[in-house]
């Protein structure tokens, strides 16, 4: 007959009457700590904690279109929408920032049609004509540093049949579908020798044609002209300084 043998295991950290006896003889070790787990604690969801200023200015605009869930408070709702309008401002006047070249075909929707609080910038040129070559590449540095304007190019005698060579290049300011100004020759921008920043005052003469968005709400022709020759003046300082550098290094 098998010997069956019955183990009797007592509650984890029960210990008997004998036991405790021969604890303080220091005949046994001290009785083991009962195990304890750790408390619960659930793990963190980023979408439930609550969502401060720094969450949503890293936001970009289609996730804050997206997000309906920012209920937080008051404050954060309102500083949302504010967020919210102030990167639709910014993507609707960095929407240009080129020299867009067009066609016949595009010139009435691409010029005439513009929003009315829109400068359109037309180049007319042809290609191999140096003074064309020389005018495009002031108003390329001028269409990066005034995204909110519009700078677009045409080939003379697509946008006016039979235009004669010897007026170009040729610029025509449009506002609300209505020529503004009209520059025939290099020689209106200084010529050979003109520079972004002629060009720029020369087209502000009579209106604020050029907006680079970021000059606040005046949009004057003085406040322009004032915001032109504050850029200009950065450029000359710059540049004064990159070849102090240079000098320097070379030393």
């Amino acid at each position: 007959m098998a010997d069956y043998h019955f183990v009797y295991k007592d509650v984890e950290g029960a210990s008997t009457q004998w036991d405790d006896i021969q604890r303080k003889l220091g005949n046994l070790p001290p009785k083991p700590e009962p195990f304890k787990p750790p408390p619960f604690v659930p793990a963190e969801d980023p979408d439930l904690q609550p969502k401060s200023k720094a969450w949503i200015d890293e936001r970009t605009l289609e996730e804050l279109d997206d997000d309906l869930d920012l209920d937080d408070d008051r404050f954060l709702e309102e500083y949302r929408k504010k967020r919210l309008a102030e990167m639709r401002e910014e993507a609707r006047i960095s929407r240009f920032g080129s020299v867009v070249p067009i066609s016949g075909s595009d010139f009435v929707r691409e010029v005439s049609q513009a929003p009315p609080d829109v400068w359109v910038v037309v180049f007319l040129y042809k290609d191999g004509i140096p003074e064309c070559g020389i005018l495009l590449r002031c108003l390329e540095e001028l269409a990066t540093r005034y995204p909110a304007t519009k700078f677009v190019k045409i080939i003379s005698t697509d946008c006016i049949p039979n235009y004669p060579d010897r007026n170009l290049p040729t610029v025509l300011v449009y506002n609300n579908g209505a020529v503004k100004g009209t520059y025939v020759g290099l020689h209106q921008f200084g010529a050979r020798r003109c520079t972004p920043e002629a060009v720029a005052l020369t087209l502000c003469q009579s209106d604020p044609v050029l907006n680079d968005g970021q000059s606040g709400s005046d949009p004057s022709k003085k406040a322009v002209i004032k915001g032109i020759r504050k850029k200009f003046i950065e450029k000359v300082v710059t540049e004064h300084e990159d070849k102090e550098d240079e000098y320097s290094s070379d030393e």
